[in-house]
């Protein structure tokens, strides 16, 4: 009797079907684990959710909330997708943020009279160029000699959190702030604007301008269509005349300067001054949102409200004894069950026997 086996077979075109479904069912999944966890540890998983939804989505305060964790949750997974398109796999979008927001600290820290009409401007260009310059130093070795970006961008992460540390316990650190690891509060003027009487900034408009940017650039352009075929494959962009190593390099600093400016976003709208630990894993969670949004730079935009509502839950459980990292064992069985159903979405599962023939 002949040994089976089974065999992934590429599809050619996958199923628009299967892509629309396989997000959905990963979510489902995914809570269907944590409610199974829940259970486990004497919780019950109807009410834990419900109170993640009602205290997130349910009210003014928690939604307005929601779209504040939102903010660099969609910024960082839209610097994340431009890399993914390319295949470049930009896993370093956390620490892109920290040295974007660092880059723009440094100027309300050092002319801390600037008006305003210079100071914000000159906060965004300084956050997208230290994340932009953060990113390409992956960027350039991957480029030149095909590096493994997954590893130099991973690592950097720490050293840039650890960079932001050092600046905040030390040359950085406010001597009114009662020996804190914080900065001296930014003045008025490199504070974006408010909205809605809450506290969501304008910071907001930066994401939606960009995805809407994004979107047309991937759809439209002939960058775009650069972009996609690079990431198909690079031996067939050479021969069609592509210059492989300058648009690594540019869409590298792109992916690096999008990421900065939700840094830049982060400490000028919401917290107002650098300090220890400014993001609670944004450029991470930002790699999920990709994923779930298939890279759609619009999706993106939903995905990262539904994700921040997850994140303003998580916290909200505390008050029942259940730990707020729930919020991030949900995050990473969505991303399990999206990669798991990424094989089934691109590939086709058959069941062969040893000298190859298949078995129906």
């Amino acid at each position: 009797m002949d040994r089976l086996r089974f065999k992934l077979e590429k599809r050619l075109t996958p199923s628009p079907v299967m892509v629309f479904i396989i997000p959905l069912v990963s979510v489902l999944l995914a809570l269907l684990l944590g409610a199974i966890f829940l259970s486990l540890t004497g919780q019950k998983p109807l009410a834990v959710y419900t109170i993640m939804f009602t205290d997130s989505l349910g009210s003014k305060y928690g939604f307005t909330e929601t779209i504040v964790k939102a903010i660099p949750l969609a910024l960082t997974a839209l610097g994340v997708a431009l890399a993914f398109k390319m295949k470049l796999w930009n896993i370093g979008a956390e620490g892109q943020l920290y040295m974007g927001a660092m880059g723009a600290s440094w100027l309300p820290l050092t002319y801390p009279t600037l008006p305003i009409y210079f100071m914000l401007p000159g906060m965004v260009v300084l956050g997208m160029m230290a994340g932009g310059l953060w990113a390409l130093l992956t960027a350039i070795p991957r480029a030149i000699w095909k590096v493994n970006e997954i590893i130099t961008t991973l690592m950097l992460n720490y050293v840039a959190i650890l960079w932001v540390d050092y600046l905040v316990f030390g040359p950085w650190r406010d001597p009114k702030g009662s020996n804190f690891p914080i900065s001296a509060p930014f003045p008025e003027a490199a504070r974006l604007p408010e909205l809605f009487n809450s506290r969501i900034h304008a910071g907001l408009f930066f994401a939606i301008a960009l995805a809407v940017i994004l979107a047309i650039i991937f759809k439209y352009s002939r960058w775009g269509y650069s972009i996609n075929v690079i990431g198909s494959s690079e031996r067939a962009a050479g021969y069609a005349g592509m210059n492989i190593k300058r648009n690594i390099l540019l869409v590298m600093f792109l992916s690096g300067a999008i990421s900065g400016l939700a840094g830049m976003a982060e400490v000028s709208g919401i917290i107002g001054k650098l300090q220890h630990g400014i993001s609670p894993g944004y450029g991470y969670t930002a790699i999920i949102v990709a994923w779930l949004s298939k890279l759609n730079p619009l999706a993106i935009l939903i995905v990262s409200v539904l994700f921040g509502a997850l994140q303003v839950g998580g916290y909200a459980v505390q008050v029942e004894g259940v730990p707020a990292a729930v919020a991030t064992m949900l995050q990473g069985t969505i991303l399990f069950f999206v990669l798991g159903g990424e094989v089934l979405t691109n590939y086709r599962v058959r069941l062969v026997s040893r000298n190859g023939e298949e078995r129906k």
